[in-house]
């Protein structure tokens, strides 16, 4: 009877053992994507905010767009402007430069960088006036104050000359990066970020005046996904994939916009989310126009880039040289292999 009842426990003991081990968890199907996934390193060129390609890349991550496209993405941001020379180490393989600045590097000192996705086919710059101020237009720029940051900016100079402005009736000041030298009433005039400062401005209690060099005859583009000639050549795989993610994810942008901003706040808890809202509405209105209607969205031309070139070599802002080495369309049509255009709403 004894030796029956220890055998029963023993068959039980063996079974519950083997229960315990059947229900053991295995690696998952996600991880094991995960383990096998192209490692990429994303690099915001500033802050976590809602810079359009800073929101693609965050929605993309969110919703397993980049995993789905098998990359293991690995989100930075900027913190003093470091993303270009960690592009070019190596230590970042794709980040963000407004288009200007792509062909500012490639003309000077000879940087390899290179765009392959047009976020803004509007600049990001425009030039605000307090309200109060009573100016209009560009003509009545005249005898006021100017204030820039670190050089007097090209499109500036292009919308003087297009609108007829005696540059030499205004006075040219080094102002910073403190929007209160407006509201201070220490310049009259002031180049801002659009898709932030005039919000901010408004903020401290001060309505604004806005002029946009695209509404008066000076065509300019704005912010890039740029990367170096070597992954272009040797990793085009890997950036049309992480390029379709983010396509993917300008759909779900365009359909949310508030769902966008939910995501952007998990990256910026401590930002404002009607600001945020504010920013990511702003780039929306300049991420789209004839050329997307077009193509769809991120493509670029070579006109708009002849065009950037042609005004920054007159108002030497950089030497002339080919600009058609700093951007490419063989990623962008890589990603648009079998998928729908994302065009304007």
């Amino acid at each position: 009877m004894m030796r029956l009842l220890l055998t029963s426990l023993a068959l039980v003991l063996m079974t519950a053992c083997a229960e315990r081990q059947d229900a053991t968890p295995g690696p998952s199907p996600a991880a094991d994507a995960l383990q096998s996934a192209e490692k990429l390193v994303f690099m915001a060129g500033f802050k976590p905010q809602a810079n359009l390609p800073f929101v693609a890349v965050y929605v993309a991550q969110e919703r397993g767009y980049f995993r789905e496209e098998g990359l293991d993405v690995e989100i930075r941001h900027a913190a003093t402007g470091e993303h270009l020379k960690l592009l070019m180490s190596g230590d970042v393989d794709v980040t963000t430069a407004a288009a200007s600045s792509v062909l500012k590097r490639r003309a000077d000192p000879g940087l390899p960088v290179v765009a392959f996705a047009l976020f803004g086919q509007r600049g990001q710059q425009a030039y605000v006036a307090l309200e109060s101020s009573g100016m209009r237009t560009p003509k009545d720029w005249e005898g006021k104050t100017f204030g820039y940051r670190t050089s007097v900016p090209p499109d500036y100079l292009a919308m003087l000359s297009a609108n007829g402005v005696d540059r030499s009736k205004i006075r040219e000041v080094n102002a910073g990066f403190d929007v209160r030298v407006l509201t201070e009433g220490r310049v009259d005039l002031l180049a801002v970020f659009k898709s932030n400062e005039p919000d901010t401005i408004r903020r401290l209690g001060f309505e604004v005046l806005q002029w946009s060099p695209e509404d008066f005859g000076v065509d300019n583009i704005g912010l890039t996904f740029i990367t170096r000639e070597d992954m272009v050549a040797g990793s085009p795989d890997r950036l049309a994939r992480f390029l379709r993610a983010t396509l993917r994810a300008m759909e779900d942008i365009q359909a949310d916009p508030d769902g966008a901003v939910s995501v952007v706040m998990k990256y910026a808890p401590e930002e404002d989310r009607d600001h945020q809202r504010f920013m990511l509405q702003a780039e929306m209105a300049d991420a789209f126009g004839p050329v997307t209607g077009a193509h769809g969205f991120g493509w670029m031309t070579d006109e708009q880039w002849k065009v950037l070139h042609e005004q920054l070599v007159q108002f030497d802002a950089l030497p002339e040289f080919d600009y058609r080495a700093a951007y490419t369309h063989t990623i962008l049509r890589a990603a648009r292999e079998d998928k729908p255009r994302t065009n304007t709403p």
